[in-house]
């Protein structure tokens, strides 16, 4: 019984995104361009097409290149990661604070695509 409550109460105490989700996600870059060129990421280098890691800050992403033609910054917003409303009913207000304070209740797309004038 004693188990059953440490676990119980253990759980309560948690953030369920901070614990079923990683600190850091992977985001697919492309164009609308068909010739390969860099850009930034949270000062992160990324060959376009390329993908990128970035942490889960609670910042939205940017993404910014000086390639001719094509969009010099390019804004990837963030979005509550669906684990973080089950969490509110499961965690309550402790265990979602602590989603928030990881960052971990934040996730972004999976792709983004920069916008290029010219498609060469």
């Amino acid at each position: 019984m004693r188990i059953i409550g440490f676990i119980l109460i253990t759980l309560l105490m948690t953030g369920c995104a901070s614990i079923l989700t990683p600190g850091t996600e992977r985001i697919n870059v492309a164009s609308t361009k068909n010739k390969p060129f860099e850009a930034t990421v949270d000062g992160q280098y990324v060959k376009v097409p390329g993908q990128v890691m970035v942490s889960k800050d609670g910042n939205d992403k940017i993404i910014q290149t000086s390639e001719p033609g094509c969009a010099q910054t390019t804004y990837v917003e963030k979005k509550v990661e669906p684990l973080f409303w089950l969490n509110i009913l499961a965690g309550g207000l402790f265990g979602s604070s602590t989603d928030l304070g990881t960052g971990k209740m934040w996730t972004y797309d999976d792709s983004v695509t920069i916008t290029c004038l010219q498609s060469e």
